[in-house]
């Protein structure tokens, strides 16, 4: 039997990182949200690493903090230790990581939701979702209740069949023994969006009173933290310390001789795994001149003595698993508290959506997070909050926010997923971004705040602390080229003491800045009337005057990206009727249906060749029509 649980306005289903993003973007924009979860005890959770950030994936947290997002703010509430990566290199790398404390990250997020206006969270599992006319209208869940809604979500992140592997022990199983998602599977195939099995694993939990930390090399957090959320003033804690040590031949030795004992090898395990976080046995396996691998000890959170082995996820058998982790110097009398394993589920191929994370096949359903190929939390919550936002927008009748990938990360990860395709979970790195030195981590509130503000994420209140920043920034470029520093004795010295070269004519105090050995900060000496600024804004003002002339390149390759991407294709286009086109093309553009020659140009199997005859196919189309226009004037 059914029953009517109520009508809503946008409903998201699952309650990870990206479910907890995207309803709170629905409700924050004054949309009636319902957010179903199949645990209360699952809702941002961190099933995997105890960790938010790192390489390109710090970008993405700021980026969900300028659009008004919550998981920046929430990890500079809950963390236990921050560095800041690839400090030796430029900004565009620069990448903030931090440990977490798991359960204070889950609680402070979970009471977020749970005190949001407009939302209301819900303990239930969905089962079916209802569509008519090509149209999301509901979701049913497992006790027969019915939510109508205009608009739904689907963050089902590994629950989807999630199956859970350790040697030769398989199991139905969501990630850390919470039950999974067994029958929405059936309900979206049913409605014509196609699934793909991808696979994804974990290191053990061990015991940190069983580890020999002397035998292991300290890893510090950074003395001055900077934090995610552009809202935090300052973050002033006492940090905990992680660990390295190293694997070794031993180690190795021991998953060569039971490699046919791990289900990757066996064939049990037929999902794709993620590349670039590849198991222990793989890694072995791939790189088998290496002698050693790192292995970091990363504390769950400052209440328990649950230990996260970084670097040696697995899903060989469970005696094997301890029998390798004792080889490790430290782990010696290591005991497990929670074994490695790999999990695979169910996921959709994200080429089926558009660039608003909307489903090409039903209107008014979204999906982010896992469930569209992507790994990792950052990811989920990028996702997360677009598909929100783009809900709400969908509910209200008004246009999707769309981000580019040359607006930010999170535009380059959608466009990556929507128009390249997976065939394996994606990872963010700043490798993927074209325009990374514009895409910093730094800048992230200049390029995203407004757009937030836009859509009504962002306060009025935040947004003019945000104008007055930016305004700071150009004042103070403006003021130190202007700024002249004579060629006296008594300045050269000082840039002597500098490491730079003395100056023989005056030169402004930005051309002194854009030298490399010289900081924004070292130059007091020549400014004595310099005004006293928040470091964000110093930090601004440094990297835009040295990277001046790079940033002005990259802007020029934005405007003639922004050219292709404005150069629209109409929907009603018939790829295969176009003359010139090679197969594997006509099958890409039939398959994906990009909206611009842009996203044309970076879908895989379309060649330039086959760029420039689209180009001719419309402009030939353009001038058909503006023919037929005229002479439909001309009678």
């Amino acid at each position: 039997m059914t029953y009517s649980g109520g009508d809503y306005d946008v409903i998201v289903v699952g309650a990870g990182h990206a479910g907890s993003e995207a309803a709170l973007a629905s409700a924050r924009l004054g949309l009636k949200t319902l957010l179903l979860t199949i645990n209360l005890d699952s809702v941002a959770m961190m099933p995997c690493n105890p960790s938010i950030g790192g390489t390109g994936k710090g970008h993405l947290v700021r980026e969900i903090d300028a659009l008004g997002g919550e998981m920046g703010k929430n990890i500079d509430e809950t963390m236990i230790q921050c560095k800041m990566l690839n400090t030796a290199k430029g900004p565009a790398v620069h990448s903030s990581r931090a440990q977490a404390d798991k359960k204070a990250y889950q609680f402070r997020m979970k009471q977020v939701i749970e005190n949001q206006e407009n939302l209301l969270l819900k303990q239930q599992e969905a089962t079916d979702i209802l569509v008519e006319n090509g149209k999301i209208t509901g979701v049913m869940v497992n006790t027969g209740a019915v939510y109508t809604c205009k608009a739904a979500v689907i963050c089902s992140g590994t629950y989807l069949k999630g199956r859970i592997f350790i040697g030769d022990v398989q199991y139905d199983s969501g990630p850390n023994g919470l039950f999974p998602a067994m029958y929405l599977s059936a309900s979206l195939e049913k409605n014509g969006i196609q699934l793909q099995r991808f696979k994804t694993g974990t290191p053990a939990r061990v015991d940190a009173k069983t580890l020999d930390y002397s035998k292991m090399i300290i890893q510090e957090g950074d003395e001055h933290i900077v934090p995610f959320s552009f809202e935090t003033e300052k973050i002033e804690i006492e940090q905990v310390p992680c660990y390295l040590t190293y694997t070794n031949k031993e180690t190795h030795q021991i998953i060569n001789d039971n490699l046919e004992r791990s289900p990757l090898y066996t064939g049990d395990v037929v999902g794709i795994g993620p590349r670039y976080c590849p198991s222990i046995e793989t890694k072995v396996m791939r790189f088998h001149d290496k002698e050693r691998h790192q292995i970091f000890m990363e504390p769950e959170g400052l209440k328990t003595n649950e230990i996260y082995v970084q670097g040696m996820s697995s899903c060989l058998p469970e005696d094997v698993q301890i029998a390798l982790y004792r080889t490790v110097p430290g782990m010696e009398k290591v005991e497990f508290m929670r074994s490695a394993y790999a999990i695979e589920y169910d996921c959709i191929h994200p080429t089926r959506l558009k660039a608003s994370l909307e489903s090409k096949e039903i209107s008014g359903l979204f999906f982010a997070g896992q469930i569209n190929g992507t790994s990792g939390y950052e990811e989920a919550g990028a996702q997360g909050v677009i598909a929100g936002i783009n809900a709400a927008q969908y509910s209200r009748g008004e246009q999707p926010v769309i981000i580019d990938r040359s607006e930010g990360y999170i535009g380059v990860l959608i466009d990556d997923i929507i128009t390249k395709g997976i065939d394996e979970p994606y990872r963010m790195m700043t490798s993927r971004s074209e325009y990374r030195l514009l895409l910093r981590q730094d800048n992230a509130d200049l390029r995203l705040t407004p757009i937030g503000h836009r859509v009504g994420l962002i306060s009025d209140e935040r947004y003019e602390r945000f104008l007055k920043k930016k305004a700071a920034i150009k004042n103070e470029i403006e003021r130190l080229e202007q700024i002249q520093v004579k060629a006296s004795q008594e300045n050269n010295v000082i840039l002597k003491e500098l490491g730079s070269s003395e100056i023989r004519h005056s030169v402004s105090l930005g051309e002194l800045i854009r030298r490399p050995e010289i900081k924004y900060l070292q130059t007091a000496a020549f400014d004595p009337q310099r005004p006293l600024l928040h470091w964000s804004v110093v930090e601004q003002v440094e990297v835009q005057i040295k990277y001046e002339g790079y940033i002005k390149k990259q802007l020029l390759q934005v405007a003639q990206f922004k050219k292709l991407e404005n150069k629209k294709i109409p929907k009603a286009i018939d790829f295969k009727a176009i003359g010139g086109l090679r197969i594997e093309a006509v099958e890409k553009l039939q398959e994906i249906k990009p909206t611009s020659i842009g996203q044309a140009s970076r879908i895989s199997g379309v060649s330039p060749a086959d760029i420039s005859v689209l180009l001719i196919a419309l402009e030939q189309r353009r001038r058909s029509n503006q023919t037929e226009k005229e002479e439909g004037e001309n009678e």
